[in-house]
């Protein structure tokens, strides 16, 4: 039998090593695209003022977080 306190393949270091690298630009790229619809909504909804923006990047950094809190759950160690 395998011991369980056995050290990891380096095939599955890699794997996860990959996989947490990958959350940092998913959630960079998920707020910035946040903050370019809130500057767009501003501009045609709110005239120049700044309330969709501020609402917008809430929101995204929200759902990136819920994200990378998924991907970090599914993580097998």
């Amino acid at each position: 039998m395998a011991d369980k306190n056995a050290p990891q393949k380096p095939k599955k270091q890699l794997k996860n090593a990959a996989i947490l690298m990958g959350i940092g630009l998913q959630m960079g790229i998920t707020i910035y695209l946040f903050v370019l619809l809130g500057k767009w909504l501003d501009t045609n909804y709110n005239h120049g003022e700044k309330l969709y923006i501020i609402i917008m990047t809430l929101l995204g950094v929200a759902i990136s977080l819920y994200a990378v809190v998924k991907q970090v759950n599914r993580i097998k160690y």
